[in-house]
């Protein structure tokens, strides 16, 4: 937008100008030679006066441009000079201006006792133009200035309405990636500013239904734990211990089912976490690093020596390394190599799971898909972890074989976004 605009200011100060100093040009070149003309005409009448006169040659010596006097007798006094058509015109009695190779002529008739004289003034081309050059360059000069100046102008406009708007898109941003902390700061033209508030009024109402949602889901676990737990109880009043017992078992399925349910709908209600992933990938190769080592798999780990925050619950980032390093003990023969890569990243951080195995299958991409290779059903699991956070996944095959998945997660917020 900046750029579309100052190319529009530019294109419209250009045209103005044009419209206004070309003709300005003009005219100062009309007033330069009127000038020229009429001091030449001024020298011309002063030297007619002296026509006739013993003081002619001393009046034509005088004038600081060249004079030359036609008599009428056929000689001339000053400059030489040929008769042309013009002079004879002007010996009529009528004064004349014409062009002349190199400039313009003044011819002015005066009359002697011996009859019409012609006093021809020559102008050249250099005195028509004097200052004329000058004064176009400095017109010049102004209308770049005025088109810069223009320019920065209308930048400056297009950034107080493009900063606000560059503000908005982050503030979505942050929003479609789950973190409903963010705000707009309204600002810029009013209609900015009307849709950052309706923004602001948006990422309001998805934390009240977030907050209905919760609260729903606590209902839910209260209305169905109490007739879970009569139906325990009746299951144990029952006299047979059989048939007490296998109703029991089922009942203890079934609060189990029911309590995964509400744990992933609690899960998926709440705020998104943060965590330390350097403290949590450790803590998870640590634990299979017991049956790596039981298997003679090579595990090499990098980490940062410094805490990696990212925007990812602590219990999601577990279950999320576990289904990667359970892939490559699932999937790839025992003692295939294997490493875990956790590196800092500009969006946040990048997790890097590679293994020597056979490699995967592109339909292992897709949820509920199966098959041998160093990749599973847990790809589906990294995957939406990766997207919770505003992340992604890329699965790929090195140079060398084997698998490399890569999970990219994004930096916890620090706040309400300033626009």
């Amino acid at each position: 937008m900046r750029r579309w605009l100052a190319l529009l200011v530019a294109a419209t100060t250009s045209l103005v100008l044009i419209a206004l100093l070309v003709p300005m040009a003009l005219l100062i070149r009309a007033v330069a030679e009127n000038g020229a003309m009429s001091r030449a005409t001024a020298a011309a009448e002063s030297v007619a006066v002296a026509v006739g006169t013993p003081d002619l040659e001393l009046a034509v010596e005088q004038q600081a441009r060249p004079v030359t006097v036609f008599l009428p007798g056929g000689s001339s006094v000053g400059v030489s000079a040929a008769r042309s058509d013009a002079v004879r015109l002007a010996a009529t009695g009528r004064s004349v201006t014409a062009s002349a190779p190199g400039g313009r002529e003044v011819l002015v008739s005066a009359q002697s006792p011996e009859g019409t004289a012609v006093i021809r003034v020559f102008v050249p081309d250099a005195e028509l133009m004097r200052g004329v050059r000058e004064a176009w360059l400095a017109l010049l000069l102004l209308g770049l200035a005025l088109v810069v100046l223009g320019i920065v102008l209308a930048d400056r406009l297009a950034l107080a309405v493009t900063r606000p708007v560059d503000g908005l898109a982050r503030v979505s941003h942050r929003l479609a990636g789950g973190d409903l902390s963010a705000r707009a700061e309204p600002g810029g033209p009013p209609e900015v500013r009307s849709v950052a508030l309706a923004l602001n009024q948006l990422a309001g109402r998805i934390d009240d239904l977030l907050v209905a949602e919760r609260e729903s889901v606590a209902d839910l676990s209260h209305r169905l734990r109490t007739p879970l737990t009569g139906l325990r109880l009746d299951a144990e009043s029952l006299r047979d211990p059989e048939e007490a017992a296998r109703l029991q078992t089922r009942v203890d399925a079934l609060e189990r089912a029911v309590s995964a349910v509400i744990t992933e709908a609690r899960r998926r209600s709440a705020g998104r976490g943060s965590c330390d992933a350097v403290a949590v990938v450790r803590e998870r190769v640590r634990f299979w690093s017991v049956l790596a080592e039981d298997q003679g798999r090579e595990v090499a780990i990098s980490l940062p020596a410094a805490p990696l925050p990212v925007a990812v619950g602590a219990e999601e980032l577990a279950a999320c390394v576990d289904a990667l390093l359970g892939n490559v003990f699932a999937h790839t023969p025992e003692g295939a190599a294997m490493s875990v890569r956790l590196a800092p990243r500009s969006e946040g951080a990048l997790l890097a799971v590679e293994d020597s195995g056979p490699g995967f299958e592109p339909a292992l991409l897709e949820r509920g898909n199966s098959a041998g290779g160093s990749t599973g059903l847990g790809l589906d699991i990294a995957r939406r972890t990766a997207e919770s956070c505003g992340g992604r996944l890329t699965v790929s095959r090195p140079a060398g074989g084997g698998a490399l998945v890569e999970v990219t997660l994004t930096a916890p917020a620090a706040g309400p976004e300033q626009a």
